[in-house]
């Protein structure tokens, strides 16, 4: 369970050990969550329609995924934190990439030009009061050869991720430049999260 931020000196009892959901089945985030020194009390991964609203930009949709994660898991006993993390060109969101041709069209929409990571997080306290913050991240990939993109795909490290690519993984040597958050872009910013849980009483790290 996750401990409650100490008191300063001198002031009264301890508050009661806070309760932590993660609102997402990702092992990345559950991975960089534990660098912050916690370990989620339950695991609920959200079912929304993730679907962006017609001419929505790429941070106000980021920003209502992870809302609307964070309220989907809603536990009046339990705090619970959602993020989200879109990648975009420009105003346009790039999609999840679920198969190859998806992830191919990504990689080579992104080769030698800057895009945009924006990480949305979200934490829900049992009371309904919600606190969000949101990391961009500019990042920039060489020009990418096809014989580069092809044996990126053939890892099979783009599946299921926005933009077709996984920082932490083969894709970092492909990587030119980035500005911002290394960690927003993998999928859970951590300087963010670390101010929310901290305001919320969480001892963190």
């Amino acid at each position: 369970m996750a401990e409650a931020a100490p008191g300063g000196s001198g002031s009264g009892p301890l508050s009661p050990a806070l309760s932590l959901v993660l609102a997402s089945a990702s092992p990345r985030r559950r991975e960089l969550i534990g660098r912050l020194g916690l370990t989620p009390d339950r695991i609920a991964a959200a079912d929304i329609d993730e679907t962006p609203l017609k001419a929505e930009a790429p941070r106000d949709y980021a920003r209502r995924m992870a809302r609307e994660k964070a309220q989907a898991a809603a536990d009046p006993q339990a705090h619970v934190l959602a993020g989200d993390t879109v990648v975009a060109v420009g105003r346009r969101i790039l999609p999840k990439a679920e198969d190859i041709n998806t992830a191919r069209t990504c990689l080579t929409l992104m080769s030698g030009r800057r895009h945009r990571v924006l990480s949305a997080i979200a934490l829900l306290a049992p009371d309904g009061t919600l606190r969000e913050r949101l990391s961009e991240t500019v990042v920039r990939f060489k020009p990418l050869s096809r014989d580069e993109i092809d044996a990126y795909l053939a890892g099979g490290e783009w599946h299921g991720k926005a933009g077709g690519y996984a920082i932490q993984g083969s894709a970092e040597g492909l990587i030119a430049w980035i500005s911002g958050s290394h960690s927003g872009v993998v999928g859970l910013p951590l300087f963010e999260t670390r101010a929310l849980l901290r305001a919320a009483g969480f001892a963190v790290g």
